[in-house]
Formats: structure tokens, C-alpha cells, sequence
């Protein structure tokens, strides 16, 4: 999921992992009360409340300020020197961040409970508002980047500007895809009802679901854990009816992916975009090359990853074959006693404060000030995510908690985002925010940590054996599914140029990467092709996954080096993440002596799921 808001370096987002990324294991008719004390957002450190006298205040300071920065600069940027073009800088920063705040309130509020009506207009027209004031910065970019290579140079020898040369350099990549200014301010305006509008759409209708499993009544979120309950009649029984349930509502899916993708490839061929995928990987600041490495060097790992993990799997579960409700199915021997969240939060604080104290200190107020909300509520967004906000505030995190030892790691994941945010906050507003590819390396390694202390501390071969398929099955869904997601967009899009996509056109697209990726263990009940349809990464953030697959890989890549060379590891790490922003991923990985653009470097970190299998093989 994602909300917008705009400044004059474009749109600001906060996302969530992918939701098939990782399917939480829980009865879905817990209630919070079963699993201790669940925290609530205090939302205050933004706003008191929607009619707070500071919401109107910041309104109407960012609709003046956008006015005059455009009065004071529009046309003029070229004639800047470096001390002005800073003081430019600063102004649109405060811009950003008061927007921000304002855009992060709403959308946190929202995302609480997407089915209140009051939330919902609330949110929609502080985004509206946001793109109406933030209108005449358009500008800004677009000149920038008529400015000669000579002249920016120039500017950015100043001392204080110095600092945000990747800014420049991150716009100036766009210069061969710049529209008009006019066609600019058009598209800005009509945001709000572009694909701004299909994707509430898409929330409100995936809120609105309802699913009835074995008597129950459940939302999205609820009836998907149960396909990883201990009873294989549960989980079939949650997997047909959340076929049902989708399989009813497809045609509304099918118009809001072929609206959006259409619209996107409208806007690729006014830009002379040559892929699909270019604007991804620009806002990345990654090179396709790599993209594309790391892709072919996961569906070349397949067979000795997934189809052999689930072939094993197979084994465990005594069946001829896998059906889709047996694939984040507990192992026989698997305790499905819940996890209270006090002993979740120890777990993983002390695996944290074991790396570093640091580490611990930082992820503190997430506990202790209200920045987490954990339980399933009605109309809530499904799955989690950590939002930076602004950086004179603080981030948030967002969990489904439902107590099993996934919800375990689903929340060092979201801590560790939230660590990264806050240590990358001192970057200020501009260069705080991480590309997305390296926005997943401290959550997947603070899972890695998680994961380590538990397995340090397993008394028995049961107890390991556990450990590591949990371990090898969220890497099989951070690393294998989400490549397979990837594939699946890159073939949908490519897709779309041809015309409309039927429903059935949609789901043998979906079909043709599901057998590739999860191996012949597999068979596929009718129905299962429509299950492309409620992951929101899809409609919020066209290519996002692979920024899973790029983040699992990196992180076990990173934590072999640690564990090659741990002195002075630690400084590095966090050195990295204060970086935010400020470096590109060659520049920040360069100090473990790691090139993503290698080849190599992906199957170092693909060796590591790779040997977890080969010792549970051994284990038979």
C-alpha cells in the first residue's frame, strides 16, 4: 500500500511488504486480548486529531510557501549560484517536510480503518489539497534539469549544496524523459483522480471482503492466515473460500490492473520510457543490468531452492502432492502454541541489543511511546509496514499481530525499518529516504538476527529443524515468489500494450509463473489463478517486489560477510543506514567489499538458503 503526497522532487511514498511475501500463521478468529496487552498508534507527535487548529495551520503555511518559492524561483534557477540554489534547496525542503506531515497523519489514520467514511474524506482531501497547493512547484525539476552540466557544476562547488549533489543527479536522470511543462502541471493536477483514485478503489474493495471460514466471518487478512493453520481442512476450507470470495469480485480487480497498466503505458511512451520497469529502476537508482542479474540468478536457483525445499516439504506432510494451502503449512512436529507479545518483543530486542546495544536503544520508543500498532482490527490494512514520516518526527510502524512465530519476525522486519528510518532522519528530509532496493537491507537484517539468536538457542534437532524451514520458506517467499511477482508484472504490462486483458488472460499470465517458481511438488486447485488479484504491491508500486528479492539477497550477502570479517562490522552497518539517501548502493556496499553488479554476489547469498536445505536434508 501507499500514500502520496508531492514536493518539487515529486511524489513522497511509503509501502508495504508485498502481502504474499509473508502469510501470517494464526487462527483468524483471535482477538487481540489473546496474545497480551497490543499496542495503539499515538498519533499526536503529528497531530492531535483531524480537527487539531495545526492542520489548518499547515495548510495554510504550505499554500503560501508553494506561491512564493514559485515567485521567487520560477525562471530564475540558472542565474542561481551555489549559496542560492541552496538557500532554493532549503525552502523546498521545509515544503517537503510539512507536506509530509501532513500527509503521513492522514494516511496512518486511513490505513487504521480503510471502511471509516470520516478517515477516508479526510485523507482524500488533504491529498487533493496537497496537489492543488504543490501545483506550482512543477517547475522545478524541469528546469533544473535545462540547466547545462557547466553551470550545475558551478553551483554545486558551494560547500552547504555540495551535500545534495545525488538529489541533482537522481532528477537529472530523468532529463530524457521530461515532458513539457505543461503536460507536467497536467499530469500533476490530474493525479488525484488518476491512479491515486484506482488505488482507494482497490483498498476499499479488498477491505470490504468477507470470507466465511467454517462458520466465521473474517476480512482478508484473517481468512489468508488460516491457510497456514495446523488443520489441513482449515487451510483448504480458508483457500477455496478465498478463491470463492476473489473469483466473485475479478472483474473489479481486472478493470483497476488494465486501467492502471494501461495508464502506465500512456505515460511511458509520452516519456520514450524504453521498459515498463525504467521508471522503477530510476526511482531505485538502480541499473537495469543489475535488476536483471539478480533475476536470472534467482529463477536459475529455483530447482536447487524452491522445488527442492518443497519436494522435502512434500515428504514431511506424507502427501503425493502440494496443494496451495500446504505451502506456509507448520511442519507436523511444529508447536501452534501463540506467542504472547511481550515474548515476541523480548525475542527480538535481544537479538537486536546482542548486535549492538545501539540497535536496541533505537528500537526502544517503538515499544514505549505508542509508534506501533499491532493488532487485527476491522477495516485495517492487511499485512505491515514501517512509515518514516517526516524527519522532525518519528516513524510508525504497522502490524497484523496474530501470534505465531512468523508475527515474530514480521516485527524485527518493521523494527528494522524503523531503526534504518530513524538513523537515516539526520540526513534531513531531501536525502533521508533510502531507494527502495536498499529500503529492505536493515528490516531483512534484523529478521537475520532474530532468526540466529533463535536458532542459537534451539535445545533440540526438532526444535532447529523448525527454525530453519521457517527461515528457508520466508526467504523462498522473499526470494522466489516475489522474482516470480516480477515476472508476472513484466508479462502483464508487456501484455497490455496488445489490447485489454481478459480475467482469464490475467490469470493464465499468473499460472505460468506459479509452476516455474514453486517447483512439480506443486499442483494447483481451481481458482488459485485468480490469486494475483488482492496483492496491493501490484497496483500501489508497479515492480517494487524484486526490492524484496534485491534486499534478502543483499542481507545474506552482508551477514556472510559479517560473519567472515565482525570487526568493525558493526560501525559499518550503521554508517550505512545513517547514509539514507545521501550514496548509491555500489558506494554504500564498497566497505564490505560487496558489488551487487556482480553476478557472483547474488549466488554468494543464494548459497546461504542453499546450505539451510542441504542441513535439513541431512536431518531426514
Amino acid at each position: 500500500m501507499r500514500f502520496n503526497f508531492t514536493s518539487a522532487f515529486g511524489p513522497q511514498t511509503f509501502d508495504t511488504r508485498a502481502f504474499d511475501a509473508r502469510v501470517h500463521q494464526a487462527d483468524g478468529g483471535a482477538s487481540a486480548g489473546d496474545f497480551g496487552d497490543l499496542p495503539e498508534w499515538d498519533l499526536s507527535d503529528l497531530y492531535t486529531g483531524m480537527d487539531a487548529p495545526e492542520v489548518k495551520r499547515d495548510l495554510d503555511w504550505l499554500e503560501g510557501a508553494c506561491v512564493s518559492f514559485a515567485e521567487d524561483f520560477e525562471g530564475k534557477l540558472a542565474d542561481l549560484d551555489g549559496a542560492g540554489m541552496y538557500d532554493c534547496i532549503l525552502r523546498n525542503e521545509r515544503i517537503s517536510q510539512v507536506a509530509g506531515r501532513l500527509g503521513s497523519f492522514a494516511g496512518l489514520l486511513y490505513y487504521q480503518n480503510t471502511v471509516d467514511g470520516t478517515r477516508a474524506k479526510f485523507f482524500s482531501d488533504i491529498q487533493d489539497k496537497i496537489t492543488s497547493f504543490t501545483a506550482p512547484l512543477v517547475f522545478f525539476s524541469l528546469e533544473v534539469n535545462r540547466i547545462p552540466d557547466d553551470v550545475i557544476e558551478d553551483m554545486l562547488q558551494d560547500v552547504d549544496l555540495a551535500r545534495y549533489r545525488p538529489i541533482f543527479e537522481r532528477m537529472r536522470k530523468m532529463r530524457p524523459y521530461q515532458l513539457s511543462d505543461e503536460l507536467e502541471r497536467y499530469e500533476h493536477d490530474m493525479s488525484v483522480v488518476g491512479a491515486s483514485a484506482w488505488n482507494k478503489l482497490f483498498d476499499e474493495t479488498v477491505a470490504d471482503l468477507k470470507f466465511n471460514v467454517e462458520g466465521k466471518e473474517l476480512g482478508l487478512e484473517a481468512a489468508a492466515t488460516l491457510m497456514s493453520d495446523q488443520n489441513r481442512a482449515t487451510r483448504e476450507a480458508s483457500a477455496r473460500e478465498v478463491a470463492n470470495v476473489l473469483g466473485k469480485n475479478i472483474k473489479t480487480f481486472t478493470r483497476v490492473h488494465n486501467t492502471l497498466a494501461k495508464m502506465g503505458d500512456i505515460e511511458d511512451r509520452w516519456r520514450g520510457m524504453p521498459t515498463p520497469q525504467t521508471s522503477r529502476h530510476l526511482s531505485n537508482d538502480v541499473e537495469p543490468e543489475v535488476v536483471e542479474a539478480l533475476r536470472d540468478a534467482v529463477v536459475a536457483a529455483y530447482p536447487k531452492l524452491s522445488h527442492r525445499y518443497y519436494e522435502l516439504k512434500r515428504g514431511w506432510l506424507g502427501l503425493d502432492k502440494l496443494q496451495v494451502w500446504d505451502r506456509n503449512a507448520p511442519l507436523p512436529l511444529e508447536d501452534d502454541k501463540a506467542v504472547q507479545w511481550d515474548a515476541a518483543r523480548e525475542t527480538v530486542m535481544e537479538a537486536y541489543a546482542g548486535f549492538h546495544p545501539r540497535m536496541a536503544e533505537l528500537a526502544e520508543p517503538f515499544f514505549t511511546k505508542g509508534w506501533i500498532d499491532a493488532g487485527v482490527k476491522d477495516g485495517k490494512a492487511p499485512g505491515a509496514f514501517a512509515h518514516p514520516t517526516v524527519t522532525d518526527a518519528h516513524p510508525y510502524v504497522m502490524l497484523n499481530y496474530l501470534g505465531k512465530q512468523r508475527d515474530v519476525m514480521t516485527l524485527a522486519h518493521e523494527l528494522g525499518h524503523g531503526v534504518h528510518q530513524v538513523l537515516a532522519a539526520d540526513q534531513g528530509e531531501l536525502l533521508s529516504s533510502t531507494p527502495l532496493t536498499l529500503a529492505e537491507t536493515a528490516s531483512v537484517f534484523g529478521e537475520m538476527l532474530t532468526f540466529q539468536r533463535m536458532l542459537s538457542q534451539a535445545k533440540t534437532k526438532e526444535e532447529r529443524k523448525i527454525l530453519l524451514a521457517g527461515k528457508v520458506e520466508d526467504s523462498i517467499n522473499t526470494l522466489v515468489r516475489q522474482i516470480a511477482f516480477y515476472d508476472f508484472e513484466c508479462k502483464l504490462h508487456e501484455a497490455r500494450k496488445g489490447g485489454e486483458l481478459t480475467s482469464e488472460t490475467i490469470n493464465g499470465l499468473w499460472m505460468s509463473v506459479q509452476g516455474e517458481s514453486l517447483g512439480p511438488a506443486f499442483e494447483f486447485m481451481d481458482g488459485y489463478e485468480t490469486f494475483w488479484s488482492y496483492i496491493p504491491h501490484f497496483v500501489h508500486s508497479p515492480f517494487y517486489v524484486y526490492a524484496y528479492a534485491f534486499g534478502d539477497g543483499l542481507v545474506n550477502a552482508l551477514y556472510a560477510a559479517y560473519l567472515e570479517s565482525p570487526e568493525g562490522f558493526e560501525d559499518k552497518y550503521f554508517d550505512m543506514l545513517k547514509a539514507g539517501g545521501s550514496k548509491h548502493h555500489s558506494d554504500l556496499l564498497a566497505p564490505f567489499g560487496l558489488d551487487a553488479a556482480d553476478p557472483k554476489f547474488w549466488d554468494k547469498g543464494l548459497s546461504m538458503i542453499s546450505a539451510m536445505i542441504d542441513e535439513l536434508e541431512a536431518m531426514d
